[in-house]
């Protein structure tokens, strides 16, 4: 797969299984990224060597383990990304990920009442989160 922002700045490569990475595709309402994103953040992962990147990027240390990336020319965002992990890349620079499913929403109970997201899914609240995952306070 290959996209771009919205100027064609930066382009992003992704190679890898992308069945799995469709069957991973999921919103987030936790207040960073309500704030980031203007109300939901959508993202799927990709392995950092199955992702290749061109073109000059901004990012910003959002908490002590992740980073927030986007084009510094026209503003769109490309990924969030735990520093040892993998890319939770937007699905919108891609034109194949049109047709996939949403797999879940997380900090479904802090969606804003504009950005509720209905459908059968999977679906875990802040505390359910929060739980098992590294998070930022």
């Amino acid at each position: 797969m290959r996209g771009a922002c919205l100027c064609g700045a930066v382009t992003v490569e992704v190679r890898g299984d992308h069945a799995a990475q469709a069957a991973d595709l999921s919103a987030c309402h936790c207040d960073p990224c309500r704030r980031w994103a203007g109300a939901v953040l959508w993202g799927f992962e990709a392995a950092r060597g199955d992702v290749d990147v061109t073109g000059e990027v901004a990012s910003y240390a959002s908490s002590e383990f992740a980073e927030r990336v986007w084009c510094p020319a026209c503003g769109t965002q490309l990924w969030f990304a735990d520093l040892d992990g993998p890319y939770e890349l937007n699905p919108g620079l891609f034109e194949e990920t049109r047709d996939w499913p949403l797999a879940r929403v997380v900090y479904a109970d802090r969606a804003a009442a504009h950005a509720e997201i209905a459908g059968d899914h999977a679906r875990r609240t802040k505390a359910e989160y929060e739980a098992t995952e590294r998070h930022a306070p």
